[in-house]
């Protein structure tokens, strides 16, 4: 594809005395690839403990590239409010690098505002180390030092998918908590769950046999749950030795797993794990010490400094711990997976995961190796195939980078279901047109034509389960009635041809551009004409009925099908269903209350202490989000599942309102709905650095303090409180109009500012 014009010009580095010193570009990545690629100024590799590779034949410690071409990303200080050029060095050795010599890519000069580049120098080697570093210039053609170097290595040998990826990680961790039951019984707790394995050092004056258990939750104090359910419980015999040796516990593969669905199998490197927060230890008639057992927890790398949440709502602080959390224990196979029982990649468990693991750490690789493998790995649901674009426009509007969306160009077309299109422009999996020559174009697997194809899901689980108080309907879909043609499904259809318009424009295809614009006029159109009742304004669930569920209204609310006249009967209608759908129609609903400006009661769901919510997971003893919100309401839900971690993106991206305008976060807006909170912090990462939010409100006005991260602007809403008209921005007072709420204040500059309004 058509790249922009950039000049190139050789430069030196000269400073009169006079110049303003600007701090060199920092966090310097490869391939999207960041935590492992620093060296010391020797040049050896520095392995530092966020991401230390588990991995022994790696000889590097750190993560190999696979890409001929891998791109380079860096962040600038906020002194930094505009990038007008950047200069990269790329050489064979640090010496050379050292002395500004780069033998493999000196780009020069490039006239440009990014951060990013893509290699353009000689072809790269497999298997022998590259070191780069980069400087720029300001906005006033001042240039920085250059960057500290950093390292990395093209790989021998492809991987599964050619993405770069980082080996799994470790932490080796103590039990919290040890608890001496009886004279040959030890009680561990270790304060958390975690997919893990479990070392032992212990001494014994006899050979002997002692049992070891391990489960998620526990059935009363010290006394752990085997239901032998999916809250997951293990009991393991092991022989013991004679003096003093270390053991290391060997858990048995699960033979349940459906390996029809393709799961995600652990690495041998690594080895099998278990998930599990408490340990028992019996028949074992030594002393046990914190320092004798040892959880060795694996986890895709993750930053746990990369950000922060806390607000005057202890529940909503709890409920952001618990998400956040989600996404570093769901990671343990490097792909997201819809926790332990089946361990397989659906693209909705991706797309909340991707969104979430977006808004706490920066990394998006393991997002598009998911990504990636769900394309030729779908399941069953009619709407999770039509996801696929949503997932890839996200990875767009994180990353800036546009490769993804050129090499799965055809493949995401196909995933737009077009062959299901009727007369009406509406597709349907109930209409005979799911032919094998289509399901073979999307990939299907044929192990799942007994199921005839494609099934429209609308939410999960299905099914009868517990109703009750709190609860109307059987299953998750409040009631909803499947016709042939589905008013869910095509409103996830309407989104993809919005999005895949806009991925053509990016693509510089205008041709389908024009085509996918057209098709998503057509369907808006006829969206209205078939689902909209047109007494109500609602919209019903299909075709033939006049039902109208909360999942109708409110993923048409999400995706802009409900006409502006309407918007207000929507929300007052969705208001009454409260939670009436699932941990994964939570994130839609939510979308669609913020998206239309009603923080207030959106926050009434997200710190709910009900049955259906997720401080009940809390309340469960949960550290991690579950499938479901209660097992009453599906039984056999699991532990461990992120597709119920909404919260963790929810928060940022819709309660703080921090959201890509334009690429990579170049523009992008900041617009709190605080609710009832009185006060809230936020730090969330970019690829261009971290984004601060803080926001107090008070008698005496209120505070919002915002630091936005180098050559980026962000767009700004301060709430307007008639009671406190005035604003003042970094102390001056300024004279703006406030609209629909908000006085907005567009294309803020990099760096630290305040907002008082009084």
């Amino acid at each position: 594809m058509k790249r922009p014009f950039i000049s190139i010009l050789l430069i030196t580095f000269t400073c009169s005395a006079t110049c303003q010193v600007l701090p060199a570009p920092n966090r310097l990545r490869c391939d999207f690839l960041l935590h492992t690629n620093q060296v010391s100024q020797h040049g050896m590799p520095v392995t530092e403990p966020l991401t230390s590779a588990i991995n022994k034949k790696n000889k590097y410690q750190f993560a190999p590239i696979y890409s001929q071409q891998p791109i380079f990303n860096w962040e600038v200080d906020t002194l930094i409010k505009d990038v007008s050029a950047w200069r990269i060095l790329v050489a064979s050795s640090p010496r050379l690098l050292n002395k500004n010599q780069a033998d493999y890519w000196d780009s020069k000069k490039v006239k440009t505002s990014g951060t990013h580049s893509i290699y353009n120098g000689r072809p790269l080697i497999p298997g022998i180390l590259y070191y780069w570093k980069v400087a720029v210039w300001n906005g006033k053609d001042v240039a920085t030092s250059f960057s500290d170097n950093a390292v990395f290595y093209l790989s021998a040998k492809d991987s599964s998918d050619n993405i770069s990826h980082y080996p799994l990680s470790a932490s080796i961790q103590s039990p919290a908590t040890i608890f001496k039951k009886d004279d040959n019984s030890y009680f561990l707790d270790f304060g958390k769950d975690g997919f893990a394995q479990l070392q032992l050092h212990l001494t014994s004056e006899t050979s002997d046999s002692i049992w070891i258990e391990a489960a998620e939750a526990l059935k009363s104090d010290h006394e752990l749950l085997n239901t032998n359910g999916n809250i997951r419980y293990i009991k393991i015999g092991m022989f013991l030795k004679k003096g003093a040796h270390d053991y290391i516990i060997n858990w048995p593969a699960n033979e349940k797993r459906n390996h029809r669905n393709s799961p995600i199998l652990m690495p041998d490197y690594i080895g099998e794990v278990f998930p599990f927060r408490y340990v028992t230890i019996k028949n074992f008639k030594g002393k046990l010490y914190k320092e004798s057992v040892k959880r060795k927890m694996i986890f895709y790398p993750f930053d746990d400094s990369a950000s922060n949440f806390i607000s005057s709502d202890s529940i909503l602080n709890k409920v952001w711990d618990l998400c956040r959390y989600s996404e570093k224990a769901t990671s343990f196979t490097g792909y997201y997976v819809d926790g332990d029982r089946e361990r397989v990649p659906y693209e909705a468990d991706a797309l909340i995961n991707q969104l979430s693991h977006y808004t706490v750490d920066p990394e998006y690789s393991m997002a598009r190796r998911s990504m990636a493998y769900v394309i030729y790995h779908p399941t069953w649901p009619t709407e999770w195939s039509l996801q696929n674009i949503l997932l890839a426009w996200n990875d767009y509007m994180y990353t800036g980078d546009d490769l993804f969306l050129e090499k799965y160009y055809t493949e995401l077309q196909k995933k737009l279901l077009m062959p299901l299109a009727g007369n009406n422009g509406l597709i349907s999996t109930r209409t005979n047109k799911q032919t094998p020559e289509f399901l073979e174009s999307i990939h299907f697997p044929k192990s799942f034509d007994d199921k005839k194809g494609l099934r429209d899901n609308v939410d999960w689980p299905h099914g009868s389960h517990y109703i009750g108080s709190e609860k109307e309907y059987d299953g998750e879909q409040d009631g909803f009635v499947f016709n042939n043609y589905n008013a869910v499904v095509n409103a996830y259809y309407y989104r993809a041809l919005v999005l895949m318009q806009k991925i053509a424009l990016v693509l510089e295809k205008k041709a389908d551009a024009q085509f996918y614009e057209e098709k998503a006029k057509g369907v808006y159109q006829s969206f209205q004409n078939v689902f909209k009742n047109p007494e109500t304004g609602l919209i019903k669930d299909g075709d033939s009925t006049d039902h109208s569920s909360l999942h109708a209204n409110m993923f048409a609310l999400a995706f802009g099908l409900v006409p502006k006249n309407d918007i207000d009967r929507v929300v007052a209608f969705i208001k009454t269903r409260k939670m009436a759908c699932s941990v994964y129609g939570a994130q839609f609903l939510l979308d669609a209350l913020y998206d239309n400006n009603e923080g207030v009661y959106a926050l009434t769901l997200l710190d709910a202490a009900t049955q259906r919510s997720w401080y009940n997971m809390i309340r469960s003893g949960s550290t991690i989000t579950m499938e479901a919100w209660d097992k009453l309401y599906k039984p056999n839900l699991d532990w461990n599942h992120a597709w119920g971690a909404a919260p963790a993106n929810i928060i940022v991206r819709e309660m703080m309102g921090i959201k890509p305008l334009t690429p990579a976060f170049e523009t992008f807006q900041i617009k709190p709905q605080l609710g009832s909170l009185s006060f809230a912090q936020l730090k969330t990462p970019t690829i261009k650095g971290a984004i601060f939010v803080s926001y107090k409100k008070d008698t005496s006005g209120d505070v919002m303090e915002v630091t936005v991260p180098g050559n980026t602007k962000a767009n700004i809403y301060i709430p307007y409180n008639s009671s406190k008209p005035g604003l003042f921005i970094d102390g001056k007072n300024a004279s703006i109009k406030p609209e629909n709420n908000f006085f907005l204040i567009k294309n803020v500059s990099a760096g630290k500012h305040y907002f008082i309004t009084k």
